[in-house]
């Protein structure tokens, strides 16, 4: 989910705040809905696992550890189900990890790179790759391998219905999807004319006030972990070579950032999980 309620909508008698607080409330059911098969298959993993209470309680478990280490909840249900399971009765679930310095993140300005949360980091590349595009529209995406494409994490200057309708992107159909699969940057000139598009996403593009777009791969150890595009108002040829060349250092940085924020942040987060549910004094937790 990219967006919140916001903040007095509910009170307010204009029109537009009632039209806007009622996108909120469906794009947060969507959210949940989307997200629940998940979760609920994460926490009957927990409570078998464990031989805990019942699901409330893994839940609650789940939501300690997502708080604790600013780690979305959907991230941790996402490792219980897919990591293989620590080995019964034991200690830690990842017995001789080895832990490595987090990469830095210079041409974001971030010196405290082992403890920026993800959601910093994501909209400190966006930000980055607007400036260096001179644009003011752009989004980043997260990559899925189990799901096969990318959601929506972070946007600015985009219309309700392209977050709507680029929540997830699958394999093919959009310029984002082709520089996921390519691990290259791709720039389409204009997207009213560019056969990358599928036709409902290009009309959602142009709807949306792009007229052109560019995308830049996050990528780390040949796999692509996420995506950041600027969208343009009007047709564009070819960025010059210096910002391309500074939107690949960029897209590499925060790639291999991404990698070990997977292999430490989150795991680390999982651990504490499976500290917590092997204590007998938080197996009846209940969510905050």
């Amino acid at each position: 989910m990219t967006e919140t309620f916001k903040a007095g909508a509910w009170e307010s008698d204009d029109p537009r705040d009632e039209v806007a607080r009622l996108r909120d409330q469906l794009r947060h059911f969507r959210a949940q809905s989307r997200n629940r098969p998940l979760v609920a298959e994460a926490q009957g993993i927990l409570r078998e696992r464990y031989r805990l209470a019942d699901a409330e309680t893994a839940f609650a478990l789940m939501q300690d550890a997502s708080q604790r280490f600013n780690v979305r909840l959907r991230t941790l249900a996402t490792g219980i189900v897919r990591l293989e399971r620590p080995q019964d009765r034991a200690d830690q679930w990842f017995p001789g990890r080895i832990r490595h310095p987090a990469p830095t993140l210079d041409t974001l300005a971030i010196d405290d790179a082992a403890h920026v949360p993800r959601g910093a980091v994501l909209g400190a590349v966006l930000s980055q790759t607007l400036a260096v595009t001179g644009t003011h529209m752009g989004n980043v995406q997260i990559g899925d391998h189990a799901a096969g494409g990318l959601w929506l994490e972070k946007h600015t200057g985009l219309s309700e219905d392209f977050v709507d309708f680029f929540d997830f992107v699958g394999g093919e159909g959009t310029s984002c999807a082709q520089a996921a699969k390519d691990m290259t940057q791709v720039t389409v000139r204009d997207v009213a004319t560019a056969p990358v598009f599928a036709e409902d996403a290009r009309r959602t593009i142009l709807e949306a006030g792009s007229r052109s777009a560019h995308s830049v791969p996050l990528v780390a150890g040949g796999r692509c972990l996420g995506m950041v595009s600027a969208h343009f108002e009007r047709p564009i040829q070819e960025l010059h070579a210096a910002q391309l060349r500074a939107l690949e250092h960029t897209g590499r940085e925060v790639g291999r950032w991404l990698a070990w924020y997977d292999r430490t942040v989150v795991l680390d987060a999982l651990e504490h999980l499976h500290a917590l549910a092997r204590d007998p004094a938080t197996r009846r937790a209940r969510r905050r």
